[in-house]
């Protein structure tokens, strides 16, 4: 197999670059490098939050032989891991732990796929070094093309021993990012770029940056909505709204393809996109030890009664995002029969920010419209959306395609999980 039919086989099973995988594809971040060479207007590196599900944000700190163990466990868990990630909290590149971890893991797991993220700043030295430790998969934060706009986003950018500010700042980040860019794309890797969309600062600007990419040779473009952060710069600004999103991705894609199923992970998530398990594997360290279990099956009574909502605009197919949708089809499951319910609108709730106040207040508007419902069946959620619908005792489902075959689905979720609280 040559470089290419490798490449083109892992990302068969890379849920972030590839949508059909991240339903069947788990990854795992390594938490293993905390300092950073540039401070975004946006960004606070927490550690130990585990109630926020964000980049930048980890539970705990592990080193590299720390990490190697971790997956070591990790994999007893988790069968369908097939990639290996380090994205922070702080940049890779500017961490020499993220070398040492990325040569043990080649070493130890070589069937597992390696990428990494990075700002950029530090990549164009370091691209050789990085695919001769495997990565060929490669994240750069671009945010701007155009030092003017670059200014507004970045406080800072530490470079030669000095901290660099303004225009000057942002011009140096993204000659670095270009040029690292294009090396990568040079050396084989397939490249994605996240672009941060902050309303009123570089949101307009976006369109241009996706025609960069588009230029230097990158894979995807994936426009990430700004999360207002307590304690940033950027704290007092709105989030965009879903449509406002959607619009600009849908004018990107004119260019090259995006990233829509993105869930902006955690330093340390662990799981399906859309099931992060970190907190199960939380503060671990070398001295845990992986317990033995003994499973125990248990059967449930017979047929049970179903009931089931679904984000469909037409009845026939799961087409909608949980948050965009304006009305959900009902349906009652009763053992082989289904029968379609009353739609249940939710169109009063509005666009709103995809993130603060207003977004929680539509998202826990819209689940006490669901009440009563076994389970919701959409194309994607929001993390809040999850949490928020799980504390109502309801189940969200992601799926799409035919509704009926994804009722059946659903059902057989929702009597898993309920039957795994037996076990």
């Amino acid at each position: 197999m040559n470089d290419a039919e490798r490449l083109e086989a892992m990302l068969e099973t890379h849920p972030c670059y590839n949508e059909c995988a991240h339903k069947k594809f788990a990854r795992m971040h390594l938490p293993i490098a905390p300092r950073c060479n540039i401070q975004c207007n946006y960004c606070d590196r927490r550690y130990d939050c585990s109630n926020e599900s964000r980049p930048g944000v980890t539970s705990e700190l592990l080193t590299p032989e720390e990490a190697v163990e971790k997956i070591r466990y990790v994999l007893t868990k988790v069968p369908h891991l097939s990639v290996i990630g380090i994205a922070g909290p702080g940049d890779p590149l500017a961490n020499e732990e993220t070398f040492r971890a990325l040569e043990l893991v080649k070493e130890e797991f070589p069937q597992l796929t390696l990428c990494l993220s990075t700002n950029g700043l530090a990549l164009p030295e370091n691209v050789d070094q990085l695919r001769e430790l495997g990565i060929r998969f490669l994240t750069v934060t671009m945010n701007a093309v155009d030092p003017k706009v670059g200014a507004k986003m970045y406080d800072f950018v530490r470079w030669g021993g000095e901290t660099l500010r303004g225009e000057e700042a942002a011009e140096r980040l993204m000659r670095n990012q270009l040029e690292g860019i294009k090396r990568a794309v040079a050396a084989g890797m397939l490249v994605k770029v996240n672009v941060v969309m902050a309303p009123g600062i570089n949101a307009d600007h976006i369109p241009a940056v996706a025609k960069k990419a588009k230029e230097l040779g990158a894979y995807i473009v994936n426009i990430l909505p700004l999360i207002p952060v307590p304690g940033t710069k950027f704290e007092d600004l709105r989030a965009p709204t879903a449509k406002e999103r959607k619009a600009l991705q849908d004018m990107c894609e004119v260019d090259i393809r995006q990233m829509r199923h993105c869930r902006q992970c955690r330093a340390d998530a662990i799981g399906l996109l859309g099931e992060d398990r970190s907190a199960e594997f939380s503060h671990f360290t070398c001295a845990a030890k992986a317990k033995g279990e003994v499973d125990m099956a248990t059967e449930m009574e017979g047929d049970t009664r179903y009931r089931i909502a679904v984000a469909s605009t037409d009845g026939r197919e799961v087409d909608e995002h949980f948050g965009h949708a304006e009305s959900f089809r009902t349906f009652l499951i009763d053992g082989e029969n289904i029968t379609e319910g009353v739609p249940i609108d939710v169109s009063e709730q509005g666009d709103v920010p995809l993130f603060g106040p207003g977004h929680r207040a539509k998202i826990e508007s819209t689940a006490d419209l669901l009440r009563g419902m076994d389970a919701v069946i959409a194309t994607q959620y929001g993390d809040m959306a999850i949490e928020v619908l799980r504390q109502k005792g309801i189940v969200p489902v992601e799926d799409k395609g035919e509704v009926r075959e994804a009722l059946r689905r659903a059902v057989s979720s929702v009597f898993k999980e309920r039957a795994a609280v037996f076990e």
